[in-house]
Protein backbone atom coordinates (compact mmCIF):
# COMPACT_ATOMS: atom_id res chain seq x y z
CA UNK A 1 0.00 0.00 0.00
CA UNK A 2 2.87 2.33 -0.80
CA UNK A 3 1.73 5.92 -1.18
CA UNK A 4 -1.41 5.59 0.88
CA UNK A 5 -2.19 8.51 3.22
CA UNK A 6 -0.69 8.39 6.69
CA UNK A 7 -4.12 8.10 8.26
CA UNK A 8 -5.05 4.93 6.36
CA UNK A 9 -6.60 2.46 8.76
CA UNK A 10 -5.57 -1.14 8.29
CA UNK A 11 -8.10 -3.96 8.49
CA UNK A 12 -6.48 -7.30 9.23
CA UNK A 13 -8.76 -10.31 8.80
CA UNK A 14 -8.35 -14.08 8.73
CA UNK A 15 -10.10 -15.28 5.60
CA UNK A 16 -11.93 -18.58 5.21
CA UNK A 17 -8.85 -20.23 3.74
CA UNK A 18 -6.87 -19.56 6.91
CA UNK A 19 -4.67 -16.83 5.42
CA UNK A 20 -4.37 -13.25 6.55
CA UNK A 21 -5.57 -10.53 4.21
CA UNK A 22 -4.80 -6.88 4.85
CA UNK A 23 -7.06 -4.17 3.45
CA UNK A 24 -7.15 -0.40 3.76
CA UNK A 25 -10.16 1.51 5.01
CA UNK A 26 -10.78 4.51 2.76
CA UNK A 27 -11.20 7.12 5.45
CA UNK A 28 -13.46 9.69 3.84
CA UNK A 29 -13.94 11.56 7.09
CA UNK A 30 -10.21 12.17 7.57
CA UNK A 31 -9.70 13.27 3.98
CA UNK A 32 -12.82 15.47 4.09
CA UNK A 33 -11.45 17.17 7.22
CA UNK A 34 -8.18 17.78 5.41
CA UNK A 35 -9.95 19.32 2.41
CA UNK A 36 -12.15 21.49 4.62
CA UNK A 37 -9.11 22.75 6.50
CA UNK A 38 -7.54 23.82 3.19
CA UNK A 39 -10.74 25.64 2.22
CA UNK A 40 -10.85 27.27 5.66
CA UNK A 41 -7.37 28.68 5.18
CA UNK A 42 -8.30 30.06 1.76
CA UNK A 43 -11.48 31.70 3.07
CA UNK A 44 -9.58 33.14 6.05
CA UNK A 45 -7.17 34.82 3.63
CA UNK A 46 -10.08 36.36 1.74
CA UNK A 47 -11.50 37.66 5.01
CA UNK A 48 -8.15 39.22 5.98
CA UNK A 49 -8.03 40.96 2.60
CA UNK A 50 -11.58 42.29 2.91
CA UNK A 51 -12.93 40.12 0.11
CA UNK A 52 -16.58 39.05 0.17
CA UNK A 53 -16.95 35.56 1.65
CA UNK A 54 -18.75 32.73 -0.14
CA UNK A 55 -22.44 32.20 0.56
CA UNK A 56 -24.42 28.97 0.23
CA UNK A 57 -28.22 28.90 0.38
CA UNK A 58 -29.91 25.60 1.22
CA UNK A 59 -33.68 25.42 0.73
CA UNK A 60 -35.35 22.84 2.94
CA UNK A 61 -39.00 22.04 2.27
CA UNK A 62 -40.97 20.19 4.93
CA UNK A 63 -39.95 18.20 7.99
CA UNK A 64 -38.27 15.10 6.56
CA UNK A 65 -35.97 13.82 9.32
CA UNK A 66 -33.24 12.57 7.01
CA UNK A 67 -33.18 15.84 5.08
CA UNK A 68 -32.86 17.84 8.27
CA UNK A 69 -29.83 15.77 9.31
CA UNK A 70 -28.16 16.30 5.93
CA UNK A 71 -28.84 20.04 6.03
CA UNK A 72 -27.42 20.32 9.56
CA UNK A 73 -24.24 18.56 8.44
CA UNK A 74 -23.88 20.94 5.50
CA UNK A 75 -24.42 23.96 7.72
CA UNK A 76 -21.85 22.68 10.19
CA UNK A 77 -19.26 22.22 7.43
CA UNK A 78 -19.86 25.74 6.06
CA UNK A 79 -19.40 27.27 9.51
CA UNK A 80 -16.22 25.26 10.04
CA UNK A 81 -14.78 26.60 6.78
CA UNK A 82 -15.87 30.11 7.63
CA UNK A 83 -18.36 31.14 4.96
CA UNK A 84 -22.03 32.03 5.05
CA UNK A 85 -24.66 29.32 5.05
CA UNK A 86 -28.32 30.29 4.95
CA UNK A 87 -31.01 27.68 5.57
CA UNK A 88 -34.32 28.70 4.02
CA UNK A 89 -36.94 26.52 5.71
CA UNK A 90 -40.28 26.27 3.90
CA UNK A 91 -43.48 24.47 4.86
CA UNK A 92 -44.31 21.29 2.98
CA UNK A 93 -47.46 23.14 1.92
CA UNK A 94 -45.48 25.67 -0.11
CA UNK A 95 -46.64 25.71 -3.72
CA UNK A 96 -44.40 24.86 -6.62
CA UNK A 97 -44.76 28.41 -7.95
CA UNK A 98 -43.70 29.89 -4.61
CA UNK A 99 -40.64 27.65 -4.44
CA UNK A 100 -39.59 28.49 -8.00
CA UNK A 101 -39.99 32.21 -7.25
CA UNK A 102 -37.78 31.84 -4.16
CA UNK A 103 -35.09 30.12 -6.24
CA UNK A 104 -35.18 32.93 -8.80
CA UNK A 105 -34.60 35.46 -6.03
CA UNK A 106 -31.40 33.65 -5.07
CA UNK A 107 -30.41 33.29 -8.74
CA UNK A 108 -30.54 37.07 -9.02
CA UNK A 109 -28.67 37.75 -5.77
CA UNK A 110 -25.00 38.48 -6.63
CA UNK A 111 -23.90 37.59 -3.09
CA UNK A 112 -25.19 34.01 -3.35
CA UNK A 113 -22.56 31.65 -4.78
CA UNK A 114 -24.35 28.33 -4.35
CA UNK A 115 -27.98 27.20 -4.28
CA UNK A 116 -29.09 23.78 -3.13
CA UNK A 117 -32.66 22.50 -2.82
CA UNK A 118 -32.66 19.52 -0.48
CA UNK A 119 -34.28 16.44 -1.99
CA UNK A 120 -36.70 14.73 -1.77
CA UNK A 121 -39.47 17.28 -2.23
CA UNK A 122 -43.20 16.88 -1.48
CA UNK A 123 -45.08 15.00 -4.19
CA UNK A 124 -46.91 18.09 -5.46
CA UNK A 125 -43.61 19.71 -6.50
CA UNK A 126 -41.85 18.67 -9.72
CA UNK A 127 -38.20 18.01 -8.79
CA UNK A 128 -37.07 18.26 -12.40
CA UNK A 129 -38.63 21.70 -12.77
CA UNK A 130 -36.95 22.82 -9.54
CA UNK A 131 -33.52 21.65 -10.71
CA UNK A 132 -34.00 23.37 -14.06
CA UNK A 133 -34.85 26.65 -12.32
CA UNK A 134 -31.58 26.84 -10.38
CA UNK A 135 -28.95 28.89 -12.21
CA UNK A 136 -26.56 26.27 -13.59
CA UNK A 137 -23.59 28.39 -12.45
CA UNK A 138 -24.89 28.31 -8.85
CA UNK A 139 -25.87 24.63 -9.01
CA UNK A 140 -23.29 23.34 -6.52
CA UNK A 141 -25.10 19.99 -6.34
CA UNK A 142 -24.23 19.43 -10.01
CA UNK A 143 -27.71 18.17 -10.99
CA UNK A 144 -28.70 20.80 -13.58
CA UNK A 145 -28.97 19.34 -17.13
CA UNK A 146 -26.45 21.93 -18.34
CA UNK A 147 -23.89 20.65 -15.84
CA UNK A 148 -24.76 17.03 -16.56
CA UNK A 149 -24.30 17.72 -20.27
CA UNK A 150 -20.88 19.26 -19.70
CA UNK A 151 -19.88 16.21 -17.66
CA UNK A 152 -20.98 13.75 -20.34
CA UNK A 153 -19.05 15.51 -23.11
CA UNK A 154 -15.95 15.38 -20.94
CA UNK A 155 -15.83 19.06 -19.97
CA UNK A 156 -17.17 19.04 -16.39
CA UNK A 157 -17.88 22.19 -14.43
CA UNK A 158 -20.19 21.55 -11.45
CA UNK A 159 -20.32 17.82 -10.77
CA UNK A 160 -22.67 15.65 -8.69
CA UNK A 161 -20.97 15.72 -5.30
CA UNK A 162 -21.03 12.02 -4.40
CA UNK A 163 -19.32 10.69 -7.57
CA UNK A 164 -16.92 13.64 -7.54
CA UNK A 165 -16.03 12.90 -3.92
CA UNK A 166 -15.45 9.23 -4.68
CA UNK A 167 -12.98 10.05 -7.46
CA UNK A 168 -11.12 12.48 -5.19
CA UNK A 169 -10.95 9.84 -2.45
CA UNK A 170 -9.61 7.15 -4.81
CA UNK A 171 -6.95 9.54 -6.05
CA UNK A 172 -5.95 10.48 -2.50
CA UNK A 173 -5.16 6.82 -1.86
CA UNK A 174 -3.28 6.53 -5.19
CA UNK A 175 -5.70 3.91 -6.47
CA UNK A 176 -5.07 3.35 -10.17
CA UNK A 177 -8.20 3.64 -12.33
CA UNK A 178 -6.74 3.75 -15.84
CA UNK A 179 -7.18 0.44 -17.61
CA UNK A 180 -9.07 -1.12 -14.69
CA UNK A 181 -12.43 -2.86 -14.92
CA UNK A 182 -14.97 -0.85 -12.92
CA UNK A 183 -18.53 -1.90 -12.15
CA UNK A 184 -21.15 0.54 -10.89
CA UNK A 185 -24.24 -0.99 -9.29
CA UNK A 186 -27.02 1.57 -9.70
CA UNK A 187 -28.05 3.87 -12.55
CA UNK A 188 -29.47 6.99 -10.86
CA UNK A 189 -28.80 10.46 -12.27
CA UNK A 190 -27.34 11.47 -8.90
CA UNK A 191 -24.76 8.70 -8.47
CA UNK A 192 -24.76 5.78 -10.91
CA UNK A 193 -24.64 7.48 -14.30
CA UNK A 194 -22.23 10.32 -13.40
CA UNK A 195 -20.07 7.84 -11.48
CA UNK A 196 -19.69 5.78 -14.62
CA UNK A 197 -18.77 8.86 -16.65
CA UNK A 198 -16.17 10.06 -14.14
CA UNK A 199 -14.56 6.62 -14.12
CA UNK A 200 -14.51 6.67 -17.93
CA UNK A 201 -12.74 10.01 -17.78
CA UNK A 202 -10.09 8.32 -15.61
CA UNK A 203 -9.66 5.74 -18.42
CA UNK A 204 -11.37 2.87 -16.61
CA UNK A 205 -13.43 0.34 -18.53
CA UNK A 206 -16.89 0.81 -17.06
CA UNK A 207 -19.96 -1.41 -16.73
CA UNK A 208 -23.13 0.09 -15.23
CA UNK A 209 -25.47 -2.50 -13.75
CA UNK A 210 -28.95 -2.23 -12.27
CA UNK A 211 -31.98 -4.15 -10.98
CA UNK A 212 -32.54 -5.93 -14.29
CA UNK A 213 -28.93 -6.90 -14.89
CA UNK A 214 -28.56 -10.65 -15.39
CA UNK A 215 -25.70 -12.58 -13.82
CA UNK A 216 -24.68 -9.62 -11.66
CA UNK A 217 -22.38 -11.70 -9.50
CA UNK A 218 -20.40 -12.93 -12.50
CA UNK A 219 -19.97 -9.33 -13.68
CA UNK A 220 -18.85 -7.90 -10.34
CA UNK A 221 -16.39 -10.75 -9.75
CA UNK A 222 -14.44 -9.52 -12.79
CA UNK A 223 -14.19 -5.97 -11.46
CA UNK A 224 -11.11 -4.27 -10.06
CA UNK A 225 -13.32 -1.46 -8.69
CA UNK A 226 -16.92 -1.87 -7.52
CA UNK A 227 -19.12 1.11 -6.62
CA UNK A 228 -22.39 0.12 -4.93
CA UNK A 229 -25.29 2.59 -4.89
CA UNK A 230 -28.59 0.73 -4.81
CA UNK A 231 -30.05 1.50 -1.37
CA UNK A 232 -30.30 -2.13 -0.21
CA UNK A 233 -28.71 -2.76 3.15
CA UNK A 234 -25.71 -5.13 3.11
CA UNK A 235 -26.62 -6.37 -0.37
CA UNK A 236 -23.07 -6.90 -1.60
CA UNK A 237 -21.45 -9.91 0.07
CA UNK A 238 -17.97 -11.34 -0.31
CA UNK A 239 -18.98 -13.75 -3.07
CA UNK A 240 -19.70 -10.78 -5.35
CA UNK A 241 -16.08 -9.61 -5.55
CA UNK A 242 -12.69 -10.97 -6.43
CA UNK A 243 -9.72 -10.96 -4.08
CA UNK A 244 -8.11 -7.53 -3.92
CA UNK A 245 -10.95 -5.52 -5.43
CA UNK A 246 -11.57 -1.89 -4.41
CA UNK A 247 -15.09 -1.52 -2.98
CA UNK A 248 -16.89 1.83 -2.59
CA UNK A 249 -20.13 1.79 -0.61
CA UNK A 250 -22.55 4.68 -1.25
CA UNK A 251 -25.47 3.19 0.71
CA UNK A 252 -27.01 4.58 3.90
CA UNK A 253 -29.57 2.19 5.38
CA UNK A 254 -30.95 1.10 8.74
CA UNK A 255 -30.98 -2.62 9.50
CA UNK A 256 -33.55 -4.44 11.66
CA UNK A 257 -31.72 -3.35 14.82
CA UNK A 258 -31.70 0.29 13.71
CA UNK A 259 -27.97 0.29 13.02
CA UNK A 260 -26.66 2.40 10.15
CA UNK A 261 -25.27 0.13 7.43
CA UNK A 262 -24.23 0.52 3.82
CA UNK A 263 -25.07 -1.45 0.70
CA UNK A 264 -22.02 -3.64 1.42
CA UNK A 265 -21.69 -6.29 4.13
CA UNK A 266 -18.57 -4.64 5.48
CA UNK A 267 -17.12 -7.24 7.86
CA UNK A 268 -17.37 -9.96 5.24
CA UNK A 269 -16.29 -8.01 2.16
CA UNK A 270 -13.33 -6.37 3.93
CA UNK A 271 -11.72 -9.83 4.11
CA UNK A 272 -11.33 -9.82 0.32
CA UNK A 273 -11.17 -6.15 -0.64
CA UNK A 274 -7.85 -4.32 -0.88
CA UNK A 275 -9.57 -0.98 -0.17
CA UNK A 276 -13.06 -0.38 1.17
CA UNK A 277 -15.13 2.57 2.37
CA UNK A 278 -16.85 2.29 5.77
CA UNK A 279 -20.40 3.42 6.56
CA UNK A 280 -20.50 5.88 8.17
CA UNK A 281 -17.26 7.77 7.59
CA UNK A 282 -16.57 6.92 3.97
CA UNK A 283 -18.45 8.51 1.07
CA UNK A 284 -20.81 10.73 3.11
CA UNK A 285 -18.23 13.23 4.41
CA UNK A 286 -16.71 13.47 0.93
CA UNK A 287 -20.08 14.40 -0.57
CA UNK A 288 -20.42 17.35 1.81
CA UNK A 289 -16.83 18.45 1.22
CA UNK A 290 -17.37 18.51 -2.55
CA UNK A 291 -20.41 20.72 -2.02
CA UNK A 292 -18.26 23.10 0.01
CA UNK A 293 -15.48 22.90 -2.58
CA UNK A 294 -17.79 23.82 -5.46
CA UNK A 295 -19.31 26.71 -3.49
CA UNK A 296 -15.86 28.14 -2.74
CA UNK A 297 -14.83 27.56 -6.38
CA UNK A 298 -17.74 29.73 -7.53
CA UNK A 299 -16.57 32.57 -5.30
CA UNK A 300 -12.98 32.02 -6.46
CA UNK A 301 -14.05 32.45 -10.09
CA UNK A 302 -16.17 35.53 -9.38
Amino acid sequence: FSGSPFYAKMIVCVNKFGGVFVGVKLDGRAFADKLQEELKQEVATWKENGKRLPKLVVILVGEDVGSQVYVRNKERAAKKIGFYSQIDRLSDEVTEAELLERIQQYNNDPEVDGILVQLPLPKHIDEEKVILTIDSKKDVDGFHPMNMGKLFIGKPDKMPCTPYGIIRLLKEYNIEMAGKNAVVIGRSNIVGKPMGQLLLMEDATVTITHSRTQNLKEITKQADIVVVAIGRGEFLTADYIKEGAVVVDVGMNRNAEGKLVGDVKFDEVSEKASFITPVPGGVGPMTISMLMDQTVANRRED
